[in-house]
């Protein structure tokens, strides 16, 4: 059954559905909110990443008009099993692609085309080749030069640090930026979600967690580096003296343990370099957990409670969790727009519209008309800072608590492929 999408919503232009192929979908590993890129644009062609029914990462490419893709399965693999396990996609500057896949707590999975534009990966390879025994979570970023960067998570939950990297188009090789940017002490690690804005200023988030359990995150915190990710600073253009920590972090909000607080969201930045973190947590004397967007306001780190929600749960435990609501997307043009999933709307793709968030008045709607149980929104970064195209990476899957799997058949992957107003 084909999934149905409304069109002419929310002041955006229709709404179009793009087949892609069918994927693993026993589990989220092809949809969690953290994979940066599972769809990345260069120029006019948009490439695609994920796990086909057998477990084989395949990539695929299209011209942006095009309904239709060109397809390949690389010869690698992944453990799907393991929700952790996504794959990572980017495009450099010169059209060259990198992946990353297959990572929880696993040595680094990495390889890029043997040309640019090509969709045959040539063999894995280190990177630096220090602290890439233990990662999980990687992520890319394209500058605006062309030149990327590599993030990752380099130990454990509760006791792990942040690693970067930066590649060079020209050179074609791999510089490390910090060993250990946001040091959990070994006793905490940071569990963070970035963005790069328009004038290339790096954006960077993130929750504390103590332990390997979830309902232990606390607080949100802030960081930004405005010379390509060598040196930090905080809100206020104050230096950090690196490694982060707990005790030298601004906190743009404190939240206690045992809110429902959960971690690996989103963030984006606006034309003007102002950030917005969307997450979502309980208030202390509150029994649902509602969507939040925390913002910084003339200087000021101000948080809107979206409040539409109303149905309780909670968030305890390890593993993957089998949430009634996804990890929210944001992402800010003309208005704010935040993209989410909840049982609460039948498990349908949604999008929530801010035109002026000091009012804090949201307008709901769904952009599909059939559920997409687990789904997380993922989208083209890149095409949304460059074209103003809101292209979501769209497959329904289920996802069993703690790491578990269903045993159901493959699932269409679809790009869903809509036009808001950045400005």
């Amino acid at each position: 059954m084909s999934l149905l999408f409304l069109a002419g919503l929310i002041g955006c232009s229709p709404v179009r559905q793009v087949p892609v192929a069918e994927g693993w979908a026993n589990n989220s590993v092809n949809v969690a909110v953290f994979r940066k890129n599972s769809l990345v644009s260069h120029g006019d062609t948009q490439f695609v990443a994920y796990y086909d029914p057998e477990g084989f990462l395949t990539l695929g490419k299209r011209h942006l008009k095009a309904r239709t893709w060109t397809l390949q399965r690389t010869r690698y693999r992944g453990k799907v099993t393991d929700a952790h396990n996504v794959i990572s996609l980017m495009i450099d500057g010169a059209g060259r692609v990198h992946v990353a896949w297959d990572h929880h707590g696993n040595p680094l999975r990495y390889a890029r085309g043997i040309a640019p534009g090509s969709l045959e990966l040539g063999e894995r390879e280190a990177m630096i080749g220090t602290n890439e025994g233990n990662v999980t979570y990687p992520e890319f970023f394209r500058m605006p030069d062309g030149n990327l960067l590599f993030m990752y998570r380099d130990g454990t939950s509760g006791n792990g640090n942040l690693v970067m990297n930066r590649y060079e188009v020209t050179s074609g090789q791999w510089a490390r930026l910090h060993a250990n940017l946001i040091d959990g002490e070994g006793e905490r690690n940071a569990y963070w979600q970035a963005c790069v804005d328009p004038r290339g200023v790096i954006h960077l988030s993130w929750v504390w967690r103590e332990t390997w359990d979830v309902s232990t995150n606390h607080d949100l915190c802030y960081a930004r580096s405005r010379d390509g990710g060598m040196t930090w600073e905080n809100s206020r253009g104050e230096s950090f003296s690196l490694p982060i920590r707990a005790a030298t972090a601004e906190y743009a909000y404190h939240i206690p343990q045992n809110s429902e607080l959960i971690n690996q969201t989103s963030m984006c930045a606006d034309a003007r370099g102002i950030p917005y973190i969307a997450t979502y947590w309980r208030d202390e004397q509150a029994r649902v957990p509602q969507y939040r967007v925390v913002w910084l306001d003339d200087g000021t780190w101000r948080m809107n409670d979206l409040g539409f929600r109303t149905r309780p749960f909670s968030l305890k435990g390890g593993g993957t969790k089998r949430l009634p609501v996804s990890r929210p997307q944001i992402v800010a043009g003309k208005s704010l727009w935040l993209v989410f999933r909840d049982e609460e709307r039948g498990e349908r793709v949604a999008v929530a519209r801010c035109d002026d968030l000091r009012e804090n008045r949201w307008r709901v709607e769904d952009l599909t008309l059939f559920p997409v149980g687990s789904w997380e929104p993922t989208y083209d970064t890149e095409l949304w800072r460059e074209k103003g195209g809101l292209h979501l990476f769209v497959q329904r899957v289920e996802q069993v608590d703690g790491e578990g799997r269903t045993d159901g058949p493959p699932q269409m992957i679809y790009i869903v492929e809509t036009k808001y107003p950045r400005r």
